[in-house]
Formats: C-alpha cells, sequence, structure tokens
C-alpha cells in the first residue's frame, strides 16, 4: 500500500490528472491490491469519500456513493473486472472502470439535487416563522421555545402552533418534556 499513496501524493501534487481521474485510478487500485480479508469495498467507497472531500467536492457527505454502486452492483463488478485484469501490463485499460466511476459520482450528485428540489417544495410550503424554525434548528442540531422567542420575537402561544405543525408534518421531532423540551430536523 506504501507505493501507491506515495504515487497518489505525487500525483495529487504535481496536478497533472484531474482530481476525479485520479482518485478513481487510485481507488481500482487500492480495490486491486485487496489489502483486507473483508470490507475493502466499502472502505473505498469511505476513502473515495475523504478523498473528495479533501479535492474540494464537499456535496459528498449529503448523498450515499454507496447506495448508488449498491443500486448497480452488476456493472460496478463488470467494470472492476474489465480494468483490474490489465493493471500489471504495459497498457492499463482505466475506461471501464473510470467510466463507472464517474458515472456513479453523477448519479450521487443527481440524486442529491433531487433532495434540495424536494426540501425546497416542501419548504416553500412553510409559513416564514416556521421557516426560520427550521433554519435554526438545521443550523445549531436543535432549537428550543426560548430560541425559537429570541429568533423570532414570536408569541410563544403561537410559536408553539408551529411547533406543533412541523412536528406533525415530519419536520422536526420533539424530545423532552415541560421546560426541557426541544427539537431536532428529522
Amino acid at each position: 500500500m506504501a507505493e501507491p499513496i506515495t504515487w497518489f501524493n505525487a500525483e495529487r501534487q504535481a496536478a497533472q490528472l484531474h482530481p476525479l481521474l485520479l482518485i478513481g485510478i487510485w481507488i481500482v487500485i487500492f480495490l486491486e491490491i485487496h489489502p483486507f480479508q473483508d470490507g475493502n469495498g466499502r472502505l473505498s467507497r469511505v476513502l473515495t469519500t475523504l478523498l473528495l472531500l479533501q479535492a474540494g467536492y464537499a456535496y459528498v457527505p449529503y448523498s450515499s456513493l454507496e447506495s448508488v454502486v449498491e443500486q448497480s452492483k452488476e456493472a460496478y463488478y463488470l467494470a472492476l473486472r474489465q480494468t483490474q485484469g490489465t493493471i500489471r501490463t504495459s497498457a492499463p485499460n482505466w475506461q471501464p472502470w473510470l467510466m463507472f466511476f464517474l458515472r456513479a459520482l453523477a448519479e450521487q450528485v443527481r440524486r442529491l439535487n433531487r433532495k434540495v428540489e424536494r426540501e425546497k417544495l416542501v419548504l416553500a410550503s412553510l409559513p416564514e416563522l416556521s421557516l426560520q424554525i427550521v433554519e435554526f434548528a438545521r443550523e445549531h442540531g436543535r432549537i428550543t421555545m426560548g430560541d425559537a422567542i429570541r429568533l423570532t420575537g414570536g408569541n410563544r402561544n403561537t410559536l408553539k402552533q408551529h411547533f406543533r405543525a412541523l412536528v406533525e408534518q415530519g419536520h422536526l421531532g420533539r424530545h423532552g418534556a415541560g421546560r426541557g423540551v426541544w427539537y431536532e430536523l428529522r
């Protein structure tokens, strides 16, 4: 594993290959080496996510590459076999794997875009006060009635109605009881 890691770091530093191509090639080499008895595929997807984040692709934690690969297992294994059969030759054929890899990333982006569009549609139908509550919960991980009063200046009873509706609609989850109640995104 030391040799591929050294090669990857040198190539990343040289910046002659596009980061997606570099990551794709490194991942197929990792899978060909198969360093562990079990879990190499899952680990390769975790490594892909890490390398994509390092390359500036900040979207990757919000859409599952694992599920994209899982839904196209046959194409995954075919591309892997076609490329791995040539890796140790004088003219490796990276194309089958890179085409699969890049298509999988494109599908990951499409899924995230669909998720964002659905979220926009759902949130567009919410009253402004409810939107403020949801955005605060998204930014801070949770929200309390006190937070909502400070944030919006709204009336406690009006805010209770908004919280109740957001919980009923599945936007927020309620935790605790009495004065200790807090809400988080679902």
